[in-house]
């Protein structure tokens, strides 16, 4: 298992590099310079990121009635914005893509900083598990390391030698999408006994209404075209495991109970949102095909 998990592993480093390197790799500086300079859009995605979505994530505990290392793995991943998989479904749903992975490196880089804060007190509100205390420094150069440096280089190369960028862009699109279904599948795997444990509770089907939910108040809390705010609910309805899980090793001593329902709640939350990105896509090909008629 320790084998399956250190390939899971290597294979999340590779699926969240490809992915913001493809990112980079269509972005221009142009687009993201539109993006910062939006204040009000910076704003509200703040808002639906660092305090909506967290309250969503206690709400739906308590009225699910979850044990407590489920109410646990849910405010943890409930409080923890910008997970690398965002970029996924600005994609699949053929949304504003540089957008999208730019509002995810930000959500992800201040998360860093105020995951442990959030997830403290929304645990210690609902009284459940113990005191989150992380290495913030650690977080933030994890986050530099593997989301704002591939995408800088994707970025650069955009700019400075635009043919080579068009022809990596293809390889690494298809190397984000192969490592895409390898990662949930080992999730999965490497915890199928804990997720098993929790058949007949509703666990399993708690991260599918907080990713509904954070869809529709990412969605909401945005400005600019329908691409763009539907971009920002899928930012907003996947969540970054990373703090979450070193939450669980430090604070709460790699419990398996967590461990379980956390990829339970993950899994669940990404069943919620490719249909709908998927839904979206269709929908906008289908004035295309139209025109081609």
């Amino acid at each position: 298992m320790d084998a399956l998990h250190l390939v899971l592993n290597a294979v999340t480093v590779i699926f969240i590099a490809a992915t913001m390197f493809a990112a980079g790799l269509r972005a221009t500086v142009p687009a993201l310079r539109g993006v910062f300079t939006d204040v009000p859009l910076l704003l509200l995605a703040l808002i639906a990121n660092m305090v909506v979505i967290p309250l969503l994530g206690w709400g739906i505990g308590a009225l699910f009635g979850l044990s407590s290392a489920s109410f646990i793995a849910l405010i943890l991943i409930a409080s923890s914005p910008g997970g690398p998989f965002g970029a996924k479904p600005a994609t699949v749903q053929q949304g504003d893509v540089v957008a999208g992975a730019a509002m995810q490196v930000l959500l992800a880089s201040i998360g860093s900083l105020t995951f442990a804060p959030t997830a403290n007190a929304i645990r210690t509100a609902a009284d459940v598990g113990t005191k989150v205390s992380l290495d913030v420094g650690a977080l933030v150069r994890t986050v530099a390391l593997l989301q704002l440096v591939p995408f800088a280089i994707g970025l650069l190369l955009r700019r400075y030698a635009e043919p080579t960028a068009q022809s990596w862009h293809p390889t690494a699109a298809a190397i984000s999408n192969v490592t895409f279904l390898v990662v949930p599948a080992g999730m999965l795997l490497g915890n199928w006994r804990d997720v098993v444990d929790l058949f007949g509770s509703l666990a399993l089907l708690a991260g599918f209404p907080l990713a509904v939910f954070a869809f529709a108040v990412g969605t909401l809390l945005a400005t600019g075209p329908t691409t763009r705010r539907t971009t920002m609910g899928g930012i907003a309805s996947v969540r970054n495991a990373g703090p979450a899980l070193a939450a669980i090793g430090l604070a709460f001593a790699d419990q398996s109970a967590v461990l379980g329902a956390l990829a339970a709640i993950l899994l669940s939350g990404l069943a919620a949102v490719l249909p709908i990105a998927t839904l979206l896509s269709r929908r906008r090909n289908v004035p295309e095909a139209a025109g081609t008629r």
